[in-house]
């Protein structure tokens, strides 16, 4: 569903703690929103913030860095995140964020508190209350996951606002869960707007709530319901969810959807989103990219994407796929081909090599980077502009080589995440038998042709660090790692073992984000609301 995404902020949806008010229009809120159509308007926004989240950098590098599995590459613009060195309040990353999740909670608080008013049918204010209860839900589990027990509120902010409260982490859950149980209860099996939020969606959610929350029992109970009462399927290919024409993926429960016409997206107006990232749509695609177009015989292409060099993946998870895995090929390119005639090299000629692998052929007239060229024995880097790239969100359909933006939709929930919760809940109960069944339903499909019986495994092999490295060959990229590693309080053991540019600054305080400085400065009550623990 390509409409929903719409900026129409007829008012402000105030962060809290902000001291700033917006009205463009001069129209109040009771107005619009109190007519079936400018509700609708409203609900339209309250999706519009997972923009920021999934498919922005600011996100991926929270989501995904600082963990076991990818480090700074030489483009990095925020590596006190990325490493841990010096991380306080200042972060602007941490500021962006703060400030959409903040905003989509409040039009999510204004819709819920305003639909019994608005003239639609019952049925139609069930769905929209159930999807303003997701997004809700949505937003506050990154915010306490992120910065812990800050600010909640379930009241619209509508004007200025000096002070700000600190909450307890369960208090955030009980309301999250709350609001994803009666979504879950409420929403429509499917809909014709593909992006909106349905049962099955809003099942899986939970379930990663409540596997966060330990409640295993409740966790397990939905994932058997998705994987047996909807039909949802893995895909028989592994590489296949990452093609541009596979966008709507029978393996996909949720996505935060990019439209083809970028003039929908969320590029910044200073008018309809005050709030905007420069560079809209989704950018991933840039992210993971190794430096090649300033080596001989290449040249920037729309195949091998735009490379903005930020971040790379750690030695350790390279080595986490094995040669019977197909993953590693699906995820990562090792091989460029000259796009330029040189004097060496003609078209389509290999001019460029980063491979995970000791490299012993010929290294004449093409650029070589193997292994021990990118890393040192103990993971240390010595080589942030070339290395294997992760293609997952490579958008060959952008319209030329410098385009920033892609309609490329981010994959929030597949169902291949379903299983392996059902894995990590049922190995909590001490099911080991019943974890492996589930594990090896992913393996499965991961494997090579042929090489499905050799990856699978049995349930002696079954542990939590196990889940964590399949969870890595997984969802390498997908914005859950640190989440995962949180859940599993295993964040500072395996950076500090696997992760040398995070282990030498990583500390127990760093559980939680620190909150943005200026949200500090802007409140009146700091002696109430204080920096996290440890953060200056």
């Amino acid at each position: 569903m390509k409409k929903i995404h719409i900026f129409i902020m007829l008012v402000l949806s105030a962060t809290s703690c902000s001291l700033e008010e917006y009205n463009p229009s001069g129209s109040t809120a009771e107005a619009v929103y109190s007519t079936p159509e400018g509700f609708e308007t409203l609900v339209n926004a309250a999706y519009s913030y997972q923009r920021w989240w999934y498919g922005k950098e600011e996100a991926i590098n929270v989501s995904e860095m600082g963990t076991d599995i990818w480090t700074s590459a030489a483009g990095d613009v925020y590596p006190d995140l990325s490493s841990y060195n010096s991380l306080q309040g200042t972060n602007s990353a941490l500021a962006t964020l703060w400030k959409a999740l903040y905003s989509g909670v409040n039009i999510c608080n204004a819709g819920i508190a305003r639909i019994e008013n608005v003239d639609l049918t019952n049925k139609r204010k069930i769905q929209l209350k159930s999807e303003l209860s997701f997004l809700r839900a949505f937003y506050y589990w990154h915010i306490v996951e992120t910065w812990g027990g800050v600010h909640f509120t379930l009241t619209e902010t509508s004007g200025i606002v000096t002070t700000a409260n600190k909450t307890p982490v369960e208090k955030f859950y009980e309301q999250i869960i709350s609001d994803l149980k009666f979504a879950a209860d409420n929403l429509e099996v499917k809909t014709a707007d593909y992006g909106r939020v349905t049962k099955p969606a809003a099942m899986a959610f939970l379930a990663r709530i409540y596997l966060t929350r330990g409640l295993n029992d409740e966790a397990l109970k939905l994932c058997t319901s998705i994987i047996k009462d909807y039909d949802y399927e893995l895909e028989d290919d592994y590489s296949d969810l990452w093609k541009m024409e596979n966008n709507h993926s029978k393996e996909i429960l949720y996505v935060v959807n990019y439209a083809t016409d970028l003039t929908l997206n969320d590029k910044k107006d200073d008018i309809l989103n005050p709030l905007g990232h420069g560079r809209g749509s989704n950018n991933a695609h840039m992210m993971y990219l190794m430096k090649y177009d300033n080596l001989p015989g290449l040249t920037r292409s729309i195949p091998y994407g735009r490379p903005f060099n930020r971040y790379m993946p750690t030695r350790s998870l390279l080595e986490l796929f094995s040669e019977e895995d197909g993953r590693y090929e699906a995820s990562f390119m090792e091989e460029w081909r000259a796009n330029v005639k040189t004097k060496n090299l003609n078209i389509g000629d290999i001019a460029a090599i980063a491979t995970r692998k000791i490299y012993d052929g010929n290294r004449e007239d093409k650029s070589v980077y193997d292994i021990n060229d990118i890393y040192k024995a103990n993971g240390e880097v010595k080589d942030r502009l070339h290395y294997p790239t992760l293609t997952k969100h490579l958008d060959p359909t952008r319209t030329n080589y410098n385009e920033a933006q892609s309609a490329k939709d981010a994959i929030v929930i597949r169902l291949a995440e379903v299983y392996l919760i059902a894995a990590e809940a049922e190995m909590n109960l001490n099911h080991n038998d019943k974890a492996a069944y589930y594990i090896n339903k992913v393996r499965r499909r991961a494997a090579k042709p042929g090489k499905e019986t050799e990856m699978e495994i049995s349930s002696n092999q079954v542990t939590l660090d196990f889940i964590l490295d399949e969870r890595a060959r997984e969802f390498a990229g997908e914005q859950l790692r640190w989440f995962d590693l949180k859940r599993t309080g295993k964040l500072i053991e395996r950076v500090k073992k696997m992760n040398p540019d995070g282990a030498q600054y990583i500390q127990t305080y760093h559980l939680v984000r620190p909150i943005p400085q200026e949200q500090l400065d802007a409140v009146t009550n700091r002696d109430e609301f204080k920096q996290n623990d440890e953060y200056k």
